[in-house]
């Protein structure tokens, strides 16, 4: 895609949904934290299912270490990966006890050396909590920047830095929000709704799926 082309696919996203946000639910900075972290390798109503009852007792970290591992997991048993990500999650929460005052950082390269943070989640907690222009690169959205043609790699950080360069201003806060819904419910992975997609004529995915009622 081009500059102008990139302009119009975001322009159109933008004009579908204005006020994009994160499916997953949560309270306050810590709570997204804890569910994005949740949400590796699992979905988002997966982990909204999870956390509800969790987040009702649990508003800081320092509750959260008061709940421990063990009380942790019966909240989360239904969510893939649990053990680990309790360990995790009770071990990120001692830290922002202990180094933060209970504050979630801000910053990418601190984020990411707490227990279960990748670079992906930093990058979602940068954007949605503090409204830093991130691009948080999950399958969704590397998909979606292949098949399209928006921003073609071959590794998720490929992706995410030519989402970096190629994003225009007035996008760049809510791209990797429209993205991870239009993956979502649209640009699907085994079959894309091509014949509802909003920016089908600019995109370069060739094979477009017709409609069930034209193929029927």
């Amino acid at each position: 895609m081009n500059k102008t082309q990139i302009f119009e696919f975001f322009s159109r996203l933008a004009e579908a949904n204005p006020a994009p946000r994160t499916e997953l639910e949560y309270g306050n900075d810590y709570q997204l934290l804890i569910a994005v972290v949740l949400s590796a390798q699992a979905t988002d109503v997966g982990v909204n299912k999870a956390t509800r009852a969790l987040f009702r007792e649990v508003e800081t970290p320092a509750q959260m270490v008061a709940l421990g591992e063990e009380g942790l997991k019966r909240h989360i048993k239904t969510i893939g990966l649990y053990n680990a990500k309790a360990k995790n999650v009770i071990a990120l929460s001692e830290i922002l006890v202990r180094d933060f005052d209970g504050e979630v950082p801000r910053e990418r390269d601190v984020l990411t050396t707490l227990p279960g943070v990748g670079r992906k989640t930093a990058n979602v907690v940068m954007n949605t909590a503090f409204g830093e222009e991130t691009f948080a690169v999950d399958t969704h959205i590397f998909r979606v920047g292949n098949r399209t043609g928006l921003a073609p790699g071959k590794t998720p950080l490929a992706v995410e830095q030519k989402l970096e360069k190629r994003v225009p201003g007035p996008f760049r806060r809510d791209a990797h929000h429209w993205l991870i819904l239009h993956g979502r419910y649209v640009c699907k992975a085994r079959k894309p709704e091509c014949w509802r997609c909003i920016v089908a004529d600019l995109c370069r995915y060739k094979p477009k799926t017709p409609s069930p009622a034209s193929a029927g």
